[in-house]
């Protein structure tokens, strides 16, 4: 099983989502679920093709993200 932390931010007419530990990860969608879904989907991909060139998969440098609130 890997643990990949996933960003999911807001754009003007989506959402968009990436994986930082691997570059050029990324999805859209209209809805957080539906970019869930397709950063799956993604992420799930860019490990077979990492397996198919024969390279390792990284281990994830990011352990916890936060949300915090400034008065």
């Amino acid at each position: 099983m890997h643990r990949f932390l996933v960003i999911i931010e807001k754009t003007r007419r989506n959402y968009s989502a990436y994986c930082p530990d691997l570059p050029g990860c990324v999805a859209t969608g209209r809805t957080i679920e539906e970019v869930r879904q397709r950063i799956i989907e993604a992420i799930h991909l860019h490990l077979q093709a990492l397996e198919a060139e024969g390279k390792k998969v990284p281990k994830s440098q990011f352990f916890v993200a936060e949300s915090v609130v400034l008065p």
